[in-house]
């Protein structure tokens, strides 16, 4: 249950990558955004911008698209965010991911990672529990390029573990025009 809808001890931002292109020859963490990726990602920035979600923090994995990614999202933040390229969300599972977000300082008070599939739809619906319902109903029917806010009432982010988060909302580059 949310304790305070407001007034969130920790915000976990998930983005996974916009939409990659797949060329031939080029091995798997070395695929580039696609042009529609590439006009995605800087409507994910403007949209943290407007509903001031700007983290404190990005992990953002090592492969070229969530790179690009992450670079097309931070031009269009009004400050700047701190980052770390985190071989750790690359090609893991949601429980990793978890792990690597127990290791953030309790400070960062919101804290984005930018990752992959399947380790973002894992990592929400296993750290989620309750939420907006529908955005519940969307994350659950397919998370394609999207953005899922999970507030959290936890001291510390040690502290996340399954059904520990709520639903904030979820929303696609399609959903925001």
């Amino acid at each position: 249950m949310r304790l305070n809808p407001m007034l969130p001890k920790h915000r976990l931002i998930l983005l996974r990558h916009a939409k990659s292109a797949w060329p031939a020859g080029v091995a798997d963490r070395e695929r580039p955004l696609a042009n529609r990726g590439r006009k995605a990602a800087p409507v994910v920035g403007s949209y943290l911008v407007r509903e001031k979600l700007i983290p404190d923090l990005a992990l953002v994995s090592p492969a070229r698209r969530a790179q690009e990614t992450w670079k097309l999202v931070r031009r269009a933040l009004s400050k700047k965010v701190s980052e770390v390229e985190a071989a750790d969300i690359y090609e893991v599972s949601a429980e990793r991911i978890l792990d690597v977000i127990r290791a953030v300082e309790p400070g960062t008070r919101t804290l984005l990672i930018v990752g992959h599939n399947p380790g973002m739809e894992n990592a929400a619906s296993l750290i989620v529990s309750d939420g907006d319902a529908d955005a519940m109903g969307r994350m659950r029917e397919k998370f394609p390029t999207a953005l899922a806010v999970i507030d959290l009432d936890l001291d510390g982010w040690d502290k996340i573990a399954a059904g520990t988060g709520y639903l904030e909302r979820f929303v696609t580059p399609r959903s925001l025009g």
